[in-house]
Order: C-alpha cells, then structure tokens, then sequence
C-alpha cells in the first residue's frame, strides 16, 4: 500500500526530541502538582493547577506507551529505562503494559480476540441473545457516566496492580507497586493527607480524560472489526482506529496519540512525528477525522453489527435490530 512507504521517513526517531518531551512533562507533572499543593487554599489556582497535572499524567501515559513500542527513543535501553521510570506517575506495570498493548496491536479488529482491547464490545447478535443480567451489566459498563469514571478509577488504582497476563512478570509488577506506594507515602511526608488527596483527584481526572480517548480510538460508527481469514489488518488500523481533531490543546495532552489511525498503521513513528505524519497524508488520502460533535455522539454507539459492519446503538426492543446513529 502506498501509504505504507510514505511513513517511512517519519519513524526516524530523535533523541533530542524525545528528551525534551520526556523531561519536559515530568518537570510540567511535577511542578502543577507542587503548585496545586502549596496554593491549596486558593481554589483558582488549585483547580487549574490539578486539571493541568492529570492533563501532563496523560502525556506522561502516551510516552511511556511510545517506549513501550521502542519509538520514543532510539535504543532499546532508553526506552525501557524511560518506560520503567514513567510507570511511578501512570501507575501502569512497564513489562506488563507493553505486552498487553502489544497484544492489542496484533488482534486489532479481530472479533474473536476482543479480549485484547481496552473497551469490551459486544455483537448485536451477542445482545439479542443475552439474558437480563448480562444485558443489565454490559449497559451499565458502557454508560459513559459510568464507564469513564469508574474506568479510570478502576483501572489506573486497582487494575493496573496486578494488570491481565502479569503471571510471567510478577516480580518487575511488586516492584513497581511498592515503588507507587512509595511515591504516595512520600507525598504524604511532605504534605500530609491533603497532599495524597490532591495527588489522587488530579490522577483521577488524567485517568478519567485517559478512559475518554481510548474509547475514542476505536468506538466510533464506522470503525472495523471482521473474522479471519478476512480481517484485513490494513483496514483494521485505518478504518478501525480513528483520528481524532479535538484541538491542538488535546493534541498536547495526548502527546498526538489522537492520530491512531496513522499509530496502528506504524507504530514505530513516535509522538513528536504523528501529527506531522497525518497531515501530510490527509493532503492525500482519504483519512477521516472525528471532531468534538461526533465523538460525543460515539458514546451513543454501543454494539457492533455483523450484517451492517458498523457500530449502533442499543436496540429499542429485543426483535429489532439496531440502527446507525443519524
């Protein structure tokens, strides 16, 4: 695919880059949570202070995830190092996550591999034939009020302690979760309980704005999931995962993890090249984006249906079938 050979260029990775943005955030992270902490008593400076740190949390996030892929580097000792060292604030098992998400990579859009995804999607012949409770919880799980604050709040505090396929790497996950509980007890020390609780709320809003995004990626109507042998794994990445256009603020916070699309298609580009790399292609292909407008209206969309090959919403009745969104 012609696609394939004009990214080329773009996953050169550069170190300068990589450690402006590496120390960069940490420096930002650090410095709003200190500012939310000493200016505690003054709500207009408290309130922005901590919408900014779960905002450098989320980035923090991404580029862990790009040394995770071996990108936000050039080496592979960097990168690990660098992966190891973010997992204190994303509270994300570095060897874990990486296996994970790169699990994920390799079954995108695969209907009998959705166990690899970060957001459960059910069939809608799997809806119409599930039972009251089964239907009741799925509900309740994709209730954006539901799903993104108790996503995040479960995944980024608890999940991530002993996160899925951990078995092998046991030990490099106790390391990591005494080193989180370190970090908590030593912002305890320094600013008592107030301070744990400002650290919490800012992280829980990163994980909240975290949770919103990966949903995102790939819950949108025209996404693509398919069964082999015709899961077309080039479709998967670009008609399956989505570009989003929320502003160049989120593209900050996100690191430009926004440009999924361009991210599945190559995940060796890093960050600091992915929004560059997707707007010389929308010059000349045909890449979609899902601005403010749709992707509110995504969390609309619940149930993949095999026969129409899209996303829909929840059936009004048992015997009928879902439609697309207007």
């Amino acid at each position: 695919m012609e696609i394939r050979g004009r990214l080329k260029d773009f996953t050169v990775q550069d170190d300068r880059l990589g450690a402006i943005s590496f120390f960069g955030t940490f420096v930002f992270y650090l410095a709003t949570l200190y500012l939310a902490i000493a200016f505690q008593t003054m709500w207009y400076v408290l309130l922005p202070m901590m919408a900014l740190n779960g905002l450098s949390a989320v980035r923090l996030y991404v580029l862990q995830h790009d040394a995770g892929h071996a990108s936000l580097f050039k080496t592979r000792k960097h990168n690990d190092l660098a992966g190891e060292a973010l997992s204190l604030v994303t509270f994300a098992p570095y060897a874990a996550m990486r296996h994970n998400h790169n699990m994920h990579h390799s079954h995108l859009g695969n209907l009998d591999h959705r166990d690899t995804g970060e957001i459960h999607t059910m069939t809608l012949r799997e809806w119409n034939t599930a039972g009251f409770w089964e239907r009741l919880q799925y509900r309740l799980y994709r209730n954006p009020f539901v799903l993104i604050p108790l996503g995040s709040l479960f995944t980024y505090f608890i999940r991530y302690r002993w996160p899925k396929n951990a078995q092998t790497m046991w030990r490099s996950v106790l390391l990591h979760n005494l080193a989180v509980f370190s970090y908590m007890g030593l912002i305890y020390a320094l600013a008592g309980w107030t301070g744990v609780l400002i650290w919490f709320l800012s992280s829980f809003f990163g994980g909240m704005v975290g949770v919103f995004m990966v949903y995102l990626q790939h819950n949108f109507e025209d996404t693509y999931w398919d069964r082999r042998p015709d899961l077309d794994p080039r479709l998967a990445a670009l008609q399956g995962s989505s570009a989003l256009d929320l502003g160049w603020w989120m593209d900050l916070a996100s690191a430009n993890i926004a440009y999924h699309d361009i991210h599945h298609y190559n995940a060796r580009i890093p960050h600091y090249n992915l929004r560059k790399c997707h707007q010389m292609l929308r010059q000349e292909f045909d890449l979609p984006t899902i601005e403010w407008p749709e992707a509110i209206r995504s969390f609309s969309l619940k149930l993949w249906d095999e026969e129409q090959e899209r996303l829909v919403p929840f059936p009004k009745t048992r015997a009928q079938g879902a439609v697309p969104a207007e």
